[in-house]
């Protein structure tokens, strides 16, 4: 199966060929450390592991590697405002990040690289761009000259006449011309500095994912990821500096993916108009976030509500129920059926082929999402027909385990979703919300708790039920009677 992506380069969706098959090189920007991880970044990051998660799927040896921006002006006003080092900020908010990243099950990259830590490779690289006429020194300041590189604007369009026009450019006298960007930063009182050969100073932002994929990825890499807002000026700027120095192209392929808007605003701190993954985490499982990213496809906005995060938890409801329902169908009686194959394994075989397909097809997760909703409901018309009949017949049981076990492996391989269900698939369990030491509610204590109201509703006493029952539900613990009996699960 060929897989094709979408490349911001060339804007046309191609086949993606490997520069050196099953070997695939990904690069993408990773966050800078000053603020808890709003849903923008939660975005990017579930996009690119659940790429890279198919990627795996498909045979490629992934080397993954997302960096870490750990110095930056941002972080630096922080630590002034907290009268604290700068080093402290970051490290407090790289601790959070993995956090977060750990709830939404988004896993670690092969390699985490923090700007900090790779200086002097920095430095190398702005030392060859001086060497080759592309980089000039001014005043301790380092700037790199854009007009020098003729392929400049060539990943966002754009030519260095309309960036001019459009005055997306930094203004300094030290600058030759206003479209040049800073490589290297002078130091300044009371700031993170270090030596150099123009004096103590900094790096600017855009030299620092070059350096890290050097020494990382090397020269070319496959895949170069990011979101949509950094084509310009960031992924530009890497561009031009990274193919002045080797003359050969940089990234193969560049993936972006929609911004998160807010009633059509770009989420930022910036705006105010942010929510960070921590807040998401407080009222809902972090699959639904999960969910609703994979519900849009990676290219198109995702404009988010708290609405739209309802109706994703319906959804996920109905997928987890659906593979859940095969432990009370299962209690059922059980009866011979006319034997034969059920239809159910061509329907799961159907649904598999167009899942893959789907993401083979510019990694379109909706249109997968959309078949796997199609089996959900046929096995509802299973679970519903049984239910109210009481019975289920040895060839329907055996094809709802068979479907159920497709769903839940597709799932949890492809998508990071329902990594709890079930304790020999289990990885790990996600509490729902940060809860203070003793708040959790042990499943031992809520087992007894539905055995209790059981006993109550057979001896009618009702009220006692009902208590139980809407207790449950303020922990945010939800009972479902079944004719099998009462189950559970924390929302």
């Amino acid at each position: 199966m060929s897989l094709k992506i979408h490349n911001t380069l060339t804007g046309k969706v191609e086949e993606f060929v490997p520069i050196d098959p099953p070997r695939v090189l990904i690069y993408t920007c990773g966050v800078t450390v000053y603020d808890d991880s709003h849903v923008g970044h939660g975005r990017s990051l579930i996009v690119f592991d659940t790429f890279r998660r198919f990627l795996e799927h498909l045979g490629y040896d992934v080397k993954f590697v997302r960096n870490f921006t750990d110095v930056d002006d941002k972080i630096i006003n922080r630590a002034k405002d907290e009268c604290t080092d700068f080093m402290t900020i970051a490290n407090r908010y790289i601790a959070s990040y993995y956090r977060d990243m750990e709830a939404i099950r988004v896993r670690p990259a092969d390699v985490e690289p923090r700007v900090t830590e790779h200086i002097q490779e920095i430095i190398e690289v702005i030392r060859k761009l001086i060497e080759k006429g592309y980089a000039y020194e001014s005043e301790g300041d380092v700037y790199f000259s854009v007009r020098s590189f003729k392929d400049y604007g060539k990943l966002s369009k754009r030519s260095p006449e309309e960036m001019e026009a459009g005055a997306r450019v930094e203004p300094s006298e030290k600058k030759r011309d206003p479209l040049d960007f800073a490589l290297w930063k002078a130091a300044k009182a009371g700031e993170p500095a270090w030596d150099s050969p123009w004096g103590k100073g900094r790096p600017g932002w855009h030299t620092e994912c070059v350096a890290m994929i050097f020494k990382h990825l090397g020269e070319t890499i496959d895949i170069h990821g990011g979101g949509l807002d950094l084509v310009f000026p960031h992924h530009e700027n890497e561009i031009a500096q990274a193919e002045a120095i080797t003359g050969r192209p940089f990234a193969r392929y560049w993936m972006h993916n929609g911004l998160v808007t807010v009633g059509g605003q770009k989420m930022s701190k910036s705006l105010g108009n942010y929510v960070t993954l921590k807040e998401i985490y407080t009222k809902y499982h972090p699959d639904v976030l999960r969910l609703l990213v994979l519900f849009t496809h990676y290219r198109s906005p995702l404009d988010f509500s708290w609405d739209k995060m309802e109706e994703t938890q319906r959804a996920y409801e109905r997928l987890r129920t659906a593979i859940e329902d095969y432990e009370v169908l299962k209690k059922l009686e059980v009866v011979p059926g006319k034997g034969g194959t059920h239809p159910l394994y061509d329907k799961v075989k159907e649904t598999e082929e167009a899942f893959f397909g789907a993401l083979s097809d510019d990694f379109n997760t909706p249109e997968a999402l959309s078949h796997v909703f199609s089996l959900v409901s046929e096995l509802g018309k299973i679970k519903n027909r049984t239910y109210s009949e009481g019975k289920i017949t040895q060839e329907e049981l055996s094809a709802y385990e068979f479907a159920s076990r497709s769903l839940l492996g597709l799932m949890k391989k492809m998508f990071g979703l329902l990594e709890d269900l079930y304790p020999e698939c289990e990885v790990r369990r996600v509490v729902e919300k940060e809860l203070e030491p003793g708040e959790v509610l042990d499943t031992r204590l809520v087992d007894l708790l539905v055995e209790v109201r059981t006993i109550a509703r057979q001896e009618k006493q009702f009220k006692i039920a009902d208590l139980i029952r809407d207790r449950l539900k303020e922990l945010r613990i939800e009972l479902e009677d079944t004719p099998a009996g009462t189950r559970w699960k924390r929302r």
